[in-house]
């Protein structure tokens, strides 16, 4: 009986090691509503943690970061422009922001802790994320360039996970208030209001990651297994969608509601797959010897804004008065009337800047 009692401890320590890993090393989301671009991801095919980019459909597979450090947990802005990681370039887990094609990389915590899981506000003004700079893990909240670094959650507790709902009122988070086990957890953005959502017996529930519409979170169970389930916002109707014998982990809606990315090891080793909001349909994207996982999905968001090509030489740009404030999307009227294509963020922005000179 003896015996069986320190197993029984000892599973309940690793499960709680394994938990506190998972909050500071993986992804914190929000699906922010939009059309889906790119899906970015960790690798591990370089020998080390790299942040890659690929499409929905599987094809142009690229490394954004291509640096020797260990980088982790990426996260999109919601206007699809920035993207949010962790990296241990500089000794110690920080957390650095870089633009969607890999350019621009700052650090933007600059603290002696380790931080991770990193996840944008709607407005892009601020982001959460899990600091152990306190002794135990944390959510913080800061502006996004870094400046007003504040504990959230401050609780005896291991907390992380942080994502933010569509709105802006709530973050979701996953804790072992209840301890032994973890639970998800939702939070008005100053720390206040904490409730409890999963409570479920005998799993540990964490990573939640809001539908784009806010009325439903998904998040990864665990117990002997691992699983991804969905709920509602409240907490109800809590739906098992992978239920399998494989290690299903760190959902990510897609910005149209339609998909959901997740890792998966079914195959023999962690690869980024897609399913539909049931479940149905798992379809993989990577495959590689490697571990590839901590998956999110780019919002793109076109709106009316214009801007018209200039008689001149090339590099030459006029815009109109009617300016997208939209980064990721714009209509582009060419020398031809209803000629129309879609500019990247990086387009977007060297073509503003031409034409301000």
């Amino acid at each position: 009986m003896q015996k069986v009692m320190v197993l029984a401890l000892l599973a309940l320590v690793a499960a709680a090691l394994l938990a506190g890993l998972v909050l500071d090393r993986s992804p914190a989301e929000s699906a922010f509503p939009g059309a889906n671009g790119k899906i970015v991801f960790n690798s591990y095919r370089d020998g080390n943690g790299e942040i890659y980019v690929i499409n929905a459909d599987g094809s142009g597979q690229t490394n954004l970061t291509n640096n020797t450090a260990y980088e982790y947990t990426p996260s999109w802005s919601a206007d699809g422009a920035k993207i949010a990681f962790g990296s241990s370039r500089d000794g110690n887990g920080e957390i650095y922001v870089m633009n969607a094609d890999g350019s621009g990389e700052t650090n933007v915590t600059n603290s002696a802790g380790e931080d991770g899981g990193p996840a944008w506000s709607p407005d892009g003004s601020r982001l959460a994320f899990v600091s152990y700079r306190d002794g135990n893990n944390e959510v913080y909240v800061m502006n996004a360039d870094g400046s007003g670094q504040t504990n959230v959650t401050n609780s005896p507790a291991q907390d992380g996970g942080p994502a933010w709902s569509p709105d802006g009122s709530k973050i979701a988070f996953s804790s072992n208030l209840g301890a032994p086990k973890f639970d998800i957890y939702v939070m008005n953005p100053d720390g206040s209001g904490k409730t409890n959502l999963t409570n479920t017996p005998g799993y540990s529930d964490v990573l939640p990651d809001w539908s784009p519409d806010g009325t439903k979170i998904t998040y990864f169970a665990f117990d002997y297994v691992h699983d991804i389930f969905v709920m509602n916002a409240d907490g109800s109707g809590q739906t098992n969608l992978t239920n399998s014998r494989a290690s299903d982990y760190g959902p990510a809606w897609s910005p149209d509601g339609t998909q959901i990315a997740f890792s998966s090891d079914r195959d023999g080793n962690m690869e980024i797959y897609t399913m539909n909001p049931d479940g149905s349909s798992a379809t993989r994207l990577t495959n590689n010897p490697a571990a590839d996982y901590d998956a999110d999905w780019q919002p793109l968001v076109s709106v009316g804004g214009t801007i018209e090509i200039a008689a001149g030489p090339p590099g030459s740009w006029s815009s109109s008065a009617d300016d997208s404030p939209d980064p990721s999307y714009l209509a582009l009227a060419g020398p031809a009337a209803g000629v129309l294509a879609a500019l990247t963020a990086g387009a977007w922005y060297a073509r503003r800047r031409r034409a301000a000179r």
